[in-house]
């Protein structure tokens, strides 16, 4: 009776794990399946041919003035690369951007001007008088 049982269950397996073997052997690769549910990008080659960007240059130093005549405050950035500065005469406004054609030189942009360093400038606004001005 044993042998019976033994017989049965070779006769049964036998099959079942050569039935196994060769659903696996048919995958030939060991690879997972990907699937992807997004359409092909359409902007995709566009983007290839595209000049690279240049990334604006980033705040080095942001610096309070006080300015004379007057004991007034000027907010000033500083970007790196010293060609670019956002001035403002308020906290939290807007700020204007003002450019030098090269480092060290003046920075102008919609009739103000500022010169100097972070530790000093001269700032000139808009129908005023110059102001001298330290960190």
């Amino acid at each position: 009776m044993r042998e019976v049982a033994r017989d049965m269950k070779t006769r049964i397996l036998a099959p079942a794990a050569a039935f196994a073997l060769l659903s696996l052997a048919a995958c030939g690769s060991n690879e997972p399946e990907v699937v992807d549910s997004r359409g092909a990008d359409p902007l995709a080659e566009q983007l290839k041919n595209a000049a690279p960007v240049e990334l604006p240059p980033s705040i080095e130093k942001a610096v309070t003035f006080r300015c004379q005549p007057g004991n007034s405050l000027v907010y000033v950035d500083f970007f790196q690369g010293r060609k670019m500065v956002n001035v403002r005469t308020e906290p939290g406004t807007r700020p204007v951007q003002l450019t030098a054609p090269e480092a060290g030189q003046p920075f102008n942009g919609d009739g103000y001007t500022v010169e100097g360093t972070p530790t000093s400038i001269k700032y000139t606004a808009p129908g005023k008088s110059v102001l001298t001005c330290k960190a």
